[in-house]
């Protein structure tokens, strides 16, 4: 009983390993900046807001973006997590570039992007007005499936809402509305209603 356990937690990892390996590897290219334009955010004329499970969403403004994914990471608990399970981290024109992206570290966690490197490609306030960590909440399932199939590297291109979310006890979260803001309340929560990767 014992050894049979032991099997199906080593075949458990072994699936679990190649899936980080399949669907978390890291996408090179060849220098050049692959997504040269800043997001598109365009002030809403009428309200708009809906609600989802206990949550009441309000949208903020329209927003499109193509970027380069610079790193994704996957949220399993929390309400953060039952409306956002992934963050992306993006990067549009000159952080959209592998010669610039080779020279820097980039990592994220506990709902942040971070970067560094010695020296930097690039002055730090432009890699601070070219990139963002952004709380990806999908419309629906077929988007929330995409997400899963999202690596380092990729370029894509989101159609949605920036959004202020909030519950019956008064939790809240909102989206930032500014691309240079920085530290707590900085990153973008975007309710994605269309998303393609390339």
């Amino acid at each position: 009983m014992m050894k049979t356990l032991w099997l199906i937690v080593l075949a458990a990892l072994l699936a679990l390993g190649y899936y980080e390996f399949e669907y978390e590897r890291e996408i090179t290219h060849s220098p050049g900046i692959l997504a040269p334009n800043a997001p598109q955010q365009i002030s809403l004329t009428q309200p708009r807001f809906w609600e989802k499970d206990e949550y009441r969403i309000t949208a903020l403004a329209q927003f499109n973006l193509e970027a380069r994914v610079l790193s994704k990471e996957r949220y399993w608990f929390g309400r953060e997590a039952d409306l956002s399970p992934v963050d992306l981290a993006l990067g549009w024109g000159p952080m959209s570039d592998q010669n610039v992206l080779d020279h820097l570290n980039i990592s994220q966690g506990g709902r942040r992007y971070s970067w560094w490197g010695r020296p930097l490609p690039l002055p730090a306030e432009k890699i601070y007005a070219h990139s963002a960590n952004m709380h990806i909440l999908p419309a629906n399932e077929d988007i929330e499936n995409l997400l899963d199939q999202i690596c380092s590297g990729d370029i894509v291109t989101l159609r949605g809402y920036l959004v202020a979310i909030q519950a019956g006890d008064g939790w809240n979260w909102r989206s930032s509305l500014s691309r240079t803001d920085r530290g707590d309340g900085a990153c973008e929560v975007v309710w994605v209603e269309s998303l393609a990767i390339r």
